[in-house]
């Protein structure tokens, strides 16, 4: 199963949402009309450093998560479940159609606004040391007003308390054993704390008129770790406590592992929850048993040997050693490749996981982690390699070396015999 994650504010960065604005000019256009000023410049431009302001960071991100989306819903498949770590759970909403676009920008407008009258406040983040441990230390120093606000994975979490508590705090942790960091969060007050309860308050009132539709997929609550319910006060309610309350972003991750999730995909412009996910999912594994002697190719995963082979072996021989590097859940898109190479690499899969592949198929799963879900559901594939067809015969040399060389490409399955067809009568 495959979830769909959105990031939150402090992933904020000039320059964020290059590659889409042309690409989506009606999102753009419609952002444009709810705020009353260029999304465009202000993500591109950050005029006199916007971005580092709630007010501006959180429509930002908000909008650059929905381009995203956008890209998502054309290049690739449905996810089964979406979730947004604090400011990314409107995102993840918006995804699942509890309201429209307009609708989820001038929430998230409206919540930046109060968010940032809260002055006098900061963030940080401890790395490295277990919950008990940042709880014991916190107690032991008397750190007033400090709370954990993030719980974002099991040795990682996010304090938010007044910027005095956080700078005297800081050489406290960083002298405490397994500490490999105290990071200051680029948020401009104490988020998800209950300094934040006023906000919390008034953007109820803004939440009561809005309608919140049916979710047509689950998305699951930074509040609770759990699924959002039917009932749309339910969501409301959660919107509003979640400004005040913490981000349990562990809780929500082993959810969806237990519910079934083994692909997770960052829609954004970081690759932070990427990260936090990976340390989440590692902390779950157990360790190994020396006292079992297991066969190594037991120990493989197959969903990431399938990635590796598509790269390697279907990739690679078409586009050079770009895929190697290639990111497990870009889409295929952002190599510029044509219609002939799609359907190459259809039949360049089919004989590599022997397999029948149809250009659909590529097109419909256009990344490599995409292909490899698909290959995974396939009760006819071939754990190992088609074995190597037969060199074709030795084809006549024609006077014309332009007809060899598409012929050969007919031969090998380049080119089908109507596009050689057609070709050949072109140089006619």
């Amino acid at each position: 199963m495959r979830c769909y994650v959105f990031p939150g504010q402090g992933t904020q960065k000039k320059g964020m949402g290059r590659s889409l604005f042309a690409r989506f000019p009606d999102l753009r256009d419609r952002a444009d009309r709810v705020l009353g000023y260029s999304i465009e410049e202000l993500c591109l431009d950050n005029p006199e450093r916007r971005l580092a302001e709630t007010a501006y960071a959180q429509p930002a991100i908000y909008v650059v998560n929905a381009l995203h989306w956008a890209a998502a819903q054309e290049d690739l498949p449905p996810a089964d479940f979406f979730a947004g770590h604090s400011l990314g759970e409107y995102s993840a909403l918006f995804a699942a159609g509890a309201f429209d676009f307009e609708t989820g920008l001038t929430l998230v407008r409206r919540r930046g606004e109060l968010m940032s009258q809260v002055s006098g406040g900061a963030m940080a983040a401890v790395v490295g040391v277990s919950e008990r441990i940042v709880e014991e230390t916190l107690k032991r120093h008397d750190a007033t007003g400090v709370v954990i606000a993030n719980y974002n994975a099991p040795e990682q979490f996010v304090l938010s308390g007044s910027r005095e508590e956080l700078a005297r705090l800081r050489p406290v942790f960083e002298k405490t054993e397994g500490v490999r960091g105290f990071v200051p969060v680029r948020v401009s007050g104490p988020f998800h704390a209950p300094a934040m309860a006023p906000a919390a308050a008034r953007f109820r009132e803004v939440l009561a008129s809005v309608d919140v539709g049916e979710l047509r997929t689950p998305v699951i609550s930074n509040v609770t770790g759990r699924p959002f319910g039917p009932d749309a006060r339910e969501v409301r309610d959660l919107l509003a406590e979640q400004i005040a309350k913490p981000v349990r972003w562990t809780d929500c991750i082993g959810y969806l592992r237990d519910a079934g999730v083994s692909a997770f995909t960052e829609l954004g412009e970081s690759k932070v929850l990427t990260s936090l996910i990976d340390r989440i999912t590692a902390a779950e594994e157990p360790a190994p048993d020396p006292r079992r002697d297991l066969d190594p190719r037991q120990d493989l995963d197959p969903r990431r040997d399938l990635i590796e082979r598509i790269k390697r072996e279907v990739l690679q021989p078409e586009i050079g050693d770009e895929a190697l590097g290639f990111a497990d859940d870009a889409s295929f898109r952002q190599l510029g490749l044509n219609s002939i190479i799609y359907v190459r690499l259809a039949r360049r899969a089919g004989k590599v996981f022997g397999v029948p592949l149809k250009p659909d198929v590529i097109f419909q799963h256009r990344s490599c982690a995409a292909l490899a879900d698909h290959l995974l559901t396939r009760d006819d594939l071939d754990g190992a390699a088609a074995a190597p067809e037969a060199p074709p015969a030795p084809l006549r040399e024609y006077q014309d070396e332009r007809v060899t060389a598409l012929l050969r490409d007919c031969a090998n399955g380049s080119l089908s015999v109507d596009r050689t067809v057609e070709a050949i009568r072109a140089l006619a």
